[in-house]
């Protein structure tokens, strides 16, 4: 019981003592009145104490919820203390007597800034000043310019005192800066240079702070984990078994806007998020792959090329397009501007429908007529130098980060160029070809696979090559017509081998054991006729592009990232 409801229960009963003694003789016939009205009063005093035990159980109450909102969420019902701890705030508070009056402003409805804002707007201009790290650039302009800020309502909230008006720039910037950290109360644990504390209690009663666990207080870097996303524990599958292989189909990649003839080409993005599709109706389209949606991004119509092949530069930067034309064109995705390129200077080609870009987006060959192979710069598309191999150039592939190129061809040949000195420096028949019409090499370098007409795929160690070893690692033979299309995964765990002549006739090829997934192509769904194929960067999308005009996408779950 507080000290004012004793004072008043000890001034009643000397009142009523006094009444006792002074009242008169006839009064006393009425004394079970009078112990009537005794026991009213004392009903009265025990509801008052009921009524003030329990006001002060709501108000115990009240100051716990906002305590546990404070520590949730931040400081919400007391400004921001910086460099002061419980006791020095409670002696402060002793000292001003702030904590036992407060001061009625409603007289003076025109004075905006309160004190307690004036304090914290000169507590963050010192800090800034004694915190804030040199500058890199300085605005001169800021001296010289005033901003008036009683004339306008939004800026009233900036001043220090009622009449003040104008003031300097840098002043502003200043009074905006000390405003946006009153409003946007940050927490320690967001800060970039937050430290951790070492505590040895397992709970804390303290606002907005992060202590470590005992026995991790000198683990570094603990509090790295809490700023990513990722998984914590990520199960190592760095080998794929051979046999059967766990995919899923996702909606397809082309859903939004289907092509209406073959599609020739598909291609991610470096980012694994945009995909190219196109084909002989002349349109390159761009997709957004998440697997649920594809959202279509553009499509871009090339009027007189019916697409045979585009490709995007390894940088990320254009697309090359080609077609049965003397002509290729090169769209830049920065600008999203179409270029048309040639014909070539001092060349007759009618075609230059197949092409290579190199690893390092500098080079891009193109097969021509009788055996030769042009080199055009992708910076200046210009032509810098030819290659010419025995028979007919059929395909190509780049190795060594774009220092070596591989060719294959109407003599049954693969040859090894050199590109800084432009000059062949091995040759040797792919054994079993006479024709070849497919190559590919692995992103490691390691391997490469030739293809011929017959469907026999020969994969070969290229190191083992070079030394003069003929005879391949592997000889697949599941194809039965021509190979058109050879592709390696990102790490060269899976060799995607397909023919157009044949429906559903797509293999894909464990390299380590050089075997074919037997759950694959699906039994029950056909591909139709395939014609193209890319795996996204991480390994996690396969899309399928076919003689239909679509493009089916699948999930590889043996990787984690597209």
């Amino acid at each position: 019981m507080s000290l004012i409801s004793q004072n008043v229960g000890s001034k009643n009963r000397v009142k009523t003592r006094e009444k006792e003694t002074n009242e008169p003789t006839f009064m006393e016939g009425n004394k079970e009145n009078e112990e009537g009205t005794e026991s009213e009063l004392v009903k009265l005093r025990a509801k008052k104490r009921k009524k003030e035990k329990q006001e002060q159980l709501e108000a115990d109450e009240g100051r716990e919820m906002k305590r546990l909102e404070n520590f949730l969420f931040g400081s919400l019902y007391s400004p921001i203390e910086f460099g002061k701890n419980e006791e020095e705030k409670a002696c402060d508070e002793a000292g001003d007597g702030s904590a036992l009056f407060f001061v009625d402003r409603s007289a003076n409805s025109l004075l905006s800034v309160y004190e307690d804002d004036m304090e914290f707007t000169e507590r963050s201009d010192v800090e800034e000043e004694t915190k804030q790290q040199k500058a890199v650039w300085v605005d001169d302009e800021e001296e010289k310019t005033t901003v008036n800020i009683a004339t306008t309502n939004r800026l009233r909230k900036l001043r220090k005192e009622e009449d003040e008006s104008l003031i300097s720039g840098r002043e502003y910037v200043a009074r905006l800066r000390a405003q946006h950290a009153k409003l946007n109360r940050g927490t320690e644990w967001a800060r970039l240079d937050f430290q951790s504390r070492n505590y040895n209690d397992e709970s804390s009663d303290e606002e907005n702070s992060i202590f470590t666990a005992r026995g991790y207080e000198y683990v570094e870097g603990f509090d790295d984990i809490l700023r990513t996303n990722e998984d914590l524990v990520v199960k190592s599958r760095t080998k794929l078994l051979p046999g059967l292989l766990e995919y899923s189909r996702l909606v397809d990649a082309n859903a939004q806007d289907p092509s209406n003839g073959p599609i020739n080409s598909v291609q991610f993005h470096r980012n694994a998020q945009l995909l190219l599709a196109a084909g002989l109706d002349r349109r390159l389209r761009f997709f957004q792959i998440d697997g649920k949606h594809n959202t279509k991004i553009q499509s871009i119509f090339i009027d007189d090329c019916p697409i045979r092949k585009a490709s995007f530069l390894p940088d990320g930067s254009q697309v090359i397009i080609a077609g049965r034309r003397k002509f290729f064109y090169n769209f830049d995705l920065v600008k999203a501007k179409v270029d048309k390129i040639g014909p070539l200077v001092g060349r007759e080609e009618k075609s230059l429908e197949v092409f290579e870009v190199s690893p390092d987006s500098s080079t891009i060959a193109f097969v021509g007529n009788e055996g030769y192979i042009l080199l055009i710069s992708s910076k200046t598309k210009e032509l810098i130098g030819t290659l010419k191999m025995n028979g007919t150039a059929r395909s190509l592939a780049f190795a060594d980060n774009g220092q070596q190129l591989l060719s294959h061809g109407g003599d049954g040949q693969v040859y090894h160029w050199d590109l800084r000195t432009k000059m062949c420096i091995h040759k040797a028949v792919d054994e079993g070809c006479i024709n070849g019409t497919a190559l590919c090499t692995s992103p490691n370098g390691n391997f490469f696979a030739a293809g011929s007409d017959s469907g026999i795929v020969n994969v070969y160690n290229r190191e083992e090559f070079l030394g003069g070893k003929r005879k391949p690692i592997k000889a697949i033979e599941n194809l039965t017509t021509k190979v058109d299309f050879l592709k390696f995964n990102n790490d060269a765990q899976i060799l995607a081998i397909c023919s157009h002549m044949k429906k559903s006739s797509l293999k894909l090829i464990h390299v380590p054991s050089f075997t074919a997934f037997s759950n694959w192509p699906p039994a029950n769904k056909s591909l139709h006729y395939p014609r193209c194929l890319d795996f996204s960067p991480g390994g996690g999308f396969m899309a399928v592009g076919n003689a239909a005009g679509k493009v089916l996408l699948y999930k590889l779950h043996h990787y984690n990232h597209a």
